[in-house]
């Protein structure tokens, strides 16, 4: 990684007024040099751990690896190569993986929803701490499940970057260097938010 360290903050246009640590949130390509302590991985996971989840049944499980160690190359050697790029600038790297049955053996279905709670309540807490996190799908899903001796009944369902914003563009593949920088965008609440039946396609296209 490039010893140059530029901060980055991205310019967020939004609609109405929301807490900065959601506002400021953001998902870059290159960190910081700086490490992340195992006593700050633990804070991220307390934050998460307290999620709500359906029944309670908190059906997520966590994979995790520094830079350096072993369990970081193996869970390196199941992203997909375009993530492979970017991702070994991050100080950690995560699994998210959920349990796809309740305690009676039938399907959750909302273990993923579940999972994205945990992820969410964690990416909230390292912003408070400066810590960036970047999720991500492109993740050979069956290889990973078999890497880490999950049981059938366990699905790998997201990865994620973890580290300090900064770093240099010049470690983000060059294709990917404008999005560094751009603003952010989203749908506007009128494409997702009713107050009633949905709206077909075409109304929404108007």
């Amino acid at each position: 990684m490039s010893t140059t360290e530029t901060i980055i903050k991205k310019d967020t246009p939004t609609d109405h007024k929301i807490l900065d640590v959601i506002k400021n949130r953001w998902s870059p390509r290159t960190f910081s040099e700086q490490p992340i302590s195992h006593e700050e991985l633990q804070i991220l996971f307390e934050a998460g751990r307290w999620a709500p989840s359906s029944n309670n049944l908190q059906p997520w499980h966590i994979v995790w690896g520094v830079k350096g160690s072993d369990t970081y190359d193996r869970i390196m050697e199941c992203l997909m190569e375009f993530n492979q790029n970017w991702a070994k600038n991050a100080p950690v790297l995560l699994l998210g993986v959920i349990h796809t049955k309740t305690p009676k053996g039938d399907d959750n279905y909302h273990a993923p929803h579940d999972l994205g709670q945990f992820a969410a309540n964690m990416a909230i807490q390292a912003q408070s701490m400066g810590i960036a996190m970047h999720q991500m799908a492109g993740i050979n899903y069956e290889e990973a499940k078999k890497e880490f001796e999950f049981p059938e009944d366990f699905h790998v369902a997201t990865a994620i970057a973890l580290g300090y914003y900064g770093g240099s563009l010049e470690d983000v593949p060059e294709d990917l260097r404008d999005a560094e920088e751009g603003p952010r965008k989203r749908k506007p609440q009128e494409d997702f938010v009713f107050n009633g039946n949905y709206r077909e396609t075409a109304e929404l296209e108007k």
